[in-house]
């Protein structure tokens, strides 16, 4: 306890509250939010240079971060030009969090305290949104992280339903140590198609009860969006998740072509690699509204099994190469056909970066409403599916087929190899073989043969040959030394005689 207690004298006091916001950040007004494989390096460096003044890391476990090397290598990924940056981490540990927070503070310019995360895999771990009805728990974290670490503390919440317990949560979190706040207007149930609008008189009322400094998320769709929210809550900050996502150039309030982003993002890839889910994500975010047109369905496809730069490459061309002419006025463009349940009537064209518009939880409640009905009805009309050759065929037929045709990369052959595999039988017994079996058998039948002729199955990970071999390695040398040293121990044991006394 001294130790900390010396350790905390000796280090410089770290700047807080307005001091923390105005020296270390910069007074941000545009800021990228904490997103889940999706605010990773490459992606927030396109934003800076469209104008975002703070990013935020992905939501990182403090468990696995502190723990894991590799994770924290794979997670650590950053560069001088991406300052300032707030690293969030999502736990319900104190001891946890703080040690992931000290592994790192030396890379960023806070630690974030994940509590706003709704989603069910949250809800399994016990973390994010649905830890903000443990106060007591929640002040040992934000108040041990304020105390040990180096950099401010600050913390991303959800509002309640009721306002004036929503108001005492972030004054607890305030008092507890947290030196900015972020406050999403909408519930821990406002989540999916049941997200519906934020409520910004919830963060206004919230920045009226506290004196730290705040950002406000929700309902931002384009720059005229960030610039009334600052106006009509008082906030300091507006920070941008899926508007971010559909238009990284958001904070410039500009709407460039969707190719030049997705170019210019895969550029920045290959300057600091990322996996390939990560940059499908985005360019799916990106082709929103292209990827939902009925003639692009076979480029949606390609796109959906990319797993290779080049490839990703490829797919920005072909959209460039059919969208240009159209964008500069060489040939006049006719509204494609959408897909079912797509936007039909958008604001721009359709290869231009723009939000995404949900539909309201009201018409998802009603289609859902519809479909029980449809469901009980006895006389509905019952759907039919047919294959290529116009047969019909089962709905589990139909959708296995479909899972193959978004493998387009495996031929008819190889799939029609993979059918034959499955006929071959062991040839010992009536069983299938297994396909990596070197002796051509049935589990059962090679672990058989493996131990009568000491030999080994990488195929089915029969070892038997490699471990008596290890085992015989023990018996013929560590063994004896084992039992030379316990010897040399019984010799060195004094036995008590009748003249000692007993201890």
């Amino acid at each position: 306890m001294g130790n900390d207690e010396d350790a905390a004298a000796q280090r410089p006091s770290k700047p807080t509250g307005y001091n923390f916001y105005r020296s270390s950040l910069g007074s941000p007004r545009y800021v990228v939010a904490p997103m889940v494989d999706q605010s990773e390096l490459a992606w927030r460096m396109l934003c800076r240079r469209y104008g975002a003044e703070l990013c935020y890391s992905p939501m990182y476990h403090a468990n696995l971060f502190a723990t894991d090397p590799k994770y924290r290598k794979d997670a650590l990924q950053t560069c001088p030009e991406d300052r300032p940056l707030i690293i969030q981490f999502c736990g319900n540990d104190a001891q946890q969090i703080l040690d992931a927070a000290l592994l790192a503070q030396d890379h960023c310019d806070a630690v974030d305290i994940n509590l706003g995360c709704p989603q069910a895999i949250a809800k399994r771990g016990h973390y994010g949104s649905f830890l903000q009805d443990e106060w007591e728990l929640l002040t040992e974290i934000v108040s041990t992280l304020h105390a040990k670490l180096a950099v401010p503390v600050t913390c991303k919440i959800r509002i309640f339903e009721d306002l004036e317990k929503t108001i005492r949560y972030a004054k607890m979190l305030e008092a507890a140590g947290c030196q900015l706040l972020t406050v999403h207007g909408r519930t821990r149930e406002q989540k999916g198609p049941l997200t519906g609008v934020a409520d910004w008189n919830y963060i206004k009322n919230v920045r009226q009860h506290i004196k730290i400094p705040m950002l406000a998320n929700g309902n931002i769709l384009a720059l005229d969006d960030v610039h009334r929210c600052l106006t009509e809550t008082g906030v300091d900050g507006v920070m941008s998740a899926e508007g971010n996502l559909h238009n990284p150039a958001i904070f410039k309030g500009v709407s460039p072509p969707v190719w030049q982003m997705a170019h210019e993002y895969l550029e920045f890839v290959q300057l600091h690699p990322c996996p390939s889910s990560f940059i499908r994500g985005h360019l799916f975010k990106l082709f929103h509204h292209i990827m939902n047109i009925r003639q692009n369905s076979e480029l949606r496809q390609y796109l959906a099994t990319a797993n290779q730069l080049v490839q990703f490459q490829a797919v920005v061309q072909q959209v460039r190469a059919k969208y240009e002419p159209f964008h500069k006025g060489e040939v006049p463009y006719e509204p494609e056909q959408m897909a079912a349940g797509s936007e039909e009537d958008l604001p721009l064209s359709p290869w231009l970066c723009q939000p995404y518009i949900r539909a309201s939880p009201e018409s998802h409640r009603q289609k859902i409403a519809e479909k029980v009905r449809e469901a009980e009805d006895p006389n509905r009309a019952k759907r039919q599916y047919f294959d290529k050759d116009g047969k019909e065929i089962s709905r589990k037929r139909m959708k296995k087929l479909r899972r193959r045709q978004r493998r387009p990369n495996k031929t008819e052959a190889q799939i029609q190899h993979r059918h034959e595999r499955r006929l071959e039988y062991c040839s010992e017994c009536a069983n299938p073989q297994g396909s990596k079996c070197e002796f051509q058998l049935c589990r059962l039948c090679c672990k058989d043969r493996c131990y009568n002729n000491d030999r080994d199955c990488p195929g089915h990970g029969i070892l038997i040959k490699s471990r008596r071999a290890k085992a015989k390695l023990f018996e013929e040398h560590i063994a004896p030394k084992e039992h030379q040293t316990r010897t040399s121990d019984n010799d060195l044991t004094i036995a008590p005689t009748d003249a000692q006394e007993p201890l």
